[in-house]
């Protein structure tokens, strides 16, 4: 029985294994669009004011700067793994080459959680963003479709409308939703330069001071609260099945994409703590708040606009990473065969993409999901821990296989990525890792109901 529970998948026999008709029609710079379009959303247009109200103070920088090197080093891991082993499932996959099919299991559990849950509460902090605009054009829709049950209303109709049309667009091909990101992703980066430009000039450095109101705690509270804003770059490598060259493309999306949004959330963070005092800065919308502080109102209502364009590229690319893994799960055999079903026009996973589009669509109307949004943090973080011991194994199992791509510094990148990540883990409330194990648990009891009787690797 423990074999069984340790049995991996070859990595010969699952790159020969792995064309199942997915379209290859990604770029370099289509991947690199793809991880900013999930980097650069959530993090820098509603988590930036929050965390620095109540964990960091004008010291988030700091937070962007922690968060950023832990990713960073767990950046480098996936690099590795996704030039060596390109195929659909990300941090599953590269676990089950590896360390065997239950840790691949847990680790492909836990993914479906933080990929749904980050795309309901991204649709959730969209759909306010929209009606936000909607009100300034004095269009102002009834408070029971806009609001869920938790809330005192029926619905929230935006959020579940705005997962619907993501997930038609994801239906119906790769190459359309990439050309989608990329315009959304242009208009956001002009949008962000705006802000810089028009924020500068109202710089006053005593807002900055005291720097570290809340100490050393508080920056790394703040780096466990906005570690939400890098989880973008881990639905980068659920695409290598659909890179054109993902031995030499997927090392670059990964990095380059982590490496600009670093710099681009610092800028942003040390400007807005600059032109606003960070007390004031919990709020929905940080930056058009700040803005509107300091007279520029045009600018304020261009950075709205950039928020909803923002979050839309953030439900694409997420979206996007929870179907794919659904698909490489249910190719193992470890869900029902109906996820990995390829449409033969679209060359896409259509109807697992519209089903699970569905059920994201009813939980972002429907449920507070905002209230367990950390359970999305500590999900990654955790997906990062066994890829960086995954690739830690490999290098020690099979040294002589071919690497287009590897981690500098070994083994040290990797351990570094273990403790960084680890760290930020323990600074999160104890709630949010009981509802973590709960979900862990259930996960294991259908891994030996169902997973495990019916793995590919079973059958031969």
């Amino acid at each position: 029985m423990l074999q069984g529970l340790t049995r991996k998948k070859p990595i010969a026999a699952a790159l020969a294994n792995g064309d199942h008709g997915l379209s290859r029609s990604l770029s370099g710079l289509d991947l690199t669009l793809l991880g900013i379009g999930a980097i650069i959303g959530a993090g820098i247009f509603v988590l930036t004011g929050v965390a620095a109200a109540t964990k960091a103070g004008p010291a988030l920088s700091l937070s962007f700067v922690v968060g950023a090197f832990a990713c960073a080093f767990a950046a480098l891991v996936y690099a590795e793994f996704a030039s060596t082993v390109p195929l659909s499932g990300s941090a599953y996959t590269y676990t089950y080459v590896t360390l065997g099919e239950l840790p691949a299991w847990i680790i492909g559990w836990d993914l479906i959680l933080e990929y749904a849950l980050a795309c309901a509460t991204v649709a959730i902090g969209w759909s306010g963003y929209f009606l936000r605009l909607l009100d300034g054009l004095g269009i102002h829709l009834p408070a029971a479709l806009t609001q869920g049950p938790w809330q005192g209303g029926y619905i929230n109709l935006p959020a579940f409308a705005v997962m619907l049309l993501i997930s038609g667009l994801l239906a119906l091909g790769v190459r359309q939703t990439s050309l989608a990101n990329g315009l959304i992703v242009v208009l956001k980066l002009a949008v962000i330069g705006i802000f810089l430009y028009a924020a500068v000039p109202h710089v006053q450095p005593a807002n900055w001071e005291p720097f570290m109101p809340f100490g050393w705690q508080g920056v790394m509270g703040g780096a466990g609260l906005i570690f939400f804003a890098y989880i973008g770059f881990d639905a980068v490598s659920t695409a290598a099945e659909e890179a054109r060259n993902p031995q030499r493309d997927m090392p670059i999306g990964i990095i380059a994409s982590l490496l600009l949004c670093t710099v681009i959330y610092i800028a942003v963070t040390v400007v807005l703590t600059g032109i606003a005092p960070y007390t004031s800065l919990n709020v929905s919308d940080p930056i058009a708040f700040a803005l509107s502080q300091v007279g520029e109102h045009f600018a304020a209502a261009a950075t709205a606009v950039g928020a909803v364009a923002g979050l839309t590229s953030v439900l694409l690319v997420m979206m996007y990473g929870q179907t794919r893994v659904f698909y490489a799960m249910s190719r193992d055999g470890l869900l029902p065969a109906v996820f990995s079903e390829v449409h033969p026009r679209f060359r896409t996973p259509a109807r697992t993409t519209l089903a699970t589009g569905l059920v994201i669509a009813i939980a972002a109307a429907l449920l507070p999901i905002h209230e367990v949004a950390s359970l999305v943090n500590v999900g990654t973080l955790a997906a990062f821990i066994m890829v960086s011991l995954a690739v830690l194994y490999l290098r020690r199992a099979q040294p002589d296989l071919q690497r287009p791509f590897r981690t500098p510094f070994m083994p040290w990148v990797p351990i570094l990525a273990i403790v960084s990540c680890g760290y930020l883990i323990a600074s999160l409330e104890a709630i949010t890792l009981w509802r973590f194990v709960i979900w862990m648990l259930i996960g294991l009891v259908l891994y030996f109901a169902y997973a495990r009787r019916r793995s590919a690797l079973q059958a031969a």
